[in-house]
């Protein structure tokens, strides 16, 4: 285990719209509030998108296993932003639910909002962290920097 601390900066809510690309809208968000270190929460729906409900097998490197969704699903989740050189990372683990059929995994691609997510952005300054490719398994990782 490693950890680093710091406090809590700015405090955020967002409302995304229907049809927005929730992912590109969350980037775009980071870069003009210049965000380096944050957490979110959020409920809403999405529209249609893709999820990775885990790998395929346990072995490293993992091959993802994709489900793609449609038609409105009710959706709440929390995530991650730190960003790097080459820009805002966006990590968002969420569950999604319609009729009695539910997924949980990572929003991923083209997600689109059906009528409103609404999000609370919880900056974090002082922290030493940042996201990267690690190389044994290919993943956009948390590094705990030092220093």
């Amino acid at each position: 285990m490693e950890y680093t601390k710091g406090t809590i900066g700015r405090v955020f809510l967002i409302k995304f719209s229907d049809k927005d690309i929730f992912l590109k809208e969350i980037e775009t968000f980071a870069r003009k509030e210049k965000i380096k270190a944050a957490t979110m929460i959020f409920l809403g729906a999405l529209r249609e998108g893709h999820l990775v409900t885990g790998p395929k097998k346990t072995v490293i490197p993992p091959k993802p296993n994709w489900v793609k969704f449609k038609d409105g699903w009710e959706v709440f989740g929390i995530g991650t932003i730190f960003t790097n050189k080459k820009g805002p990372q966006i990590h968002i683990h969420s569950s999604l639910g319609k009729k009695k059929d539910v997924f949980t995994g990572c929003v991923r691609r083209d997600s689109r909002v059906f009528l409103v997510i609404e999000a609370v952005v919880f900056e974090l300054k002082g922290v030493k962290a940042a996201k990267d490719i690690d190389p044994a398994t290919g993943l956009n990782l948390l590094q705990i920097l030092q220093g």
